[in-house]
C-alpha cells in the first residue's frame, strides 16, 4: 500500500530513498535537476498550447490527469533539487512571499 506523504520533509526523505535505491545520486546534481524542472514545466505547457482560456480551465479528465502527472514531476524535481542544495523549500517559499508582499503591496480603493 502506498501512503501519502504529509509533508515536504517526508516527501524529500522518500525521494532520497528512491534515488539511493536506484543509484541515481550520481545523476542528481543541481545542473541536471534544474534542467529537469524546466523540461517538465514545458511538458505542462504543452497540454495548454492552443487552448482558449475557457478550454484550459475545463480540461477533460484524461488530459487533467496527464497535467497532474507533469505537475507532480515538477514538484518531485524541485524537492530533489532543494534537497541536493540543502534548501528548506517551505522556508524559501515563505521568505519569497514576504519579499513579494513588500514588492507588491495591497492597493485599496482603485
Amino acid at each position: 500500500m502506498i501512503t501519502t506523504p504529509d509533508s515536504l520533509s517526508e516527501l524529500r526523505e522518500r525521494l532520497r530513498q528512491f534515488a539511493a535505491e536506484r543509484d541515481w545520486e550520481q545523476f542528481h546534481v543541481p545542473k541536471n535537476l534544474a534542467m529537469s524542472v524546466a523540461i517538465e514545466a514545458a511538458e505542462i505547457m504543452e497540454h495548454f498550447q492552443w487552448l482558449t482560456p475557457d478550454e484550459s480551465a475545463a480540461l477533460p479528465e484524461p488530459q487533467r490527469s496527464a497535467v497532474a502527472h507533469e505537475i507532480a514531476d515538477v514538484l518531485l524535481y524541485l524537492v530533489r533539487l532543494a534537497d541536493v542544495l540543502d534548501i528548506d523549500l517551505v522556508e524559501a517559499a515563505l521568505d519569497k512571499m514576504a519579499i513579494n508582499a513588500h514588492k507588491y503591496p495591497v492597493v485599496r480603493g482603485i
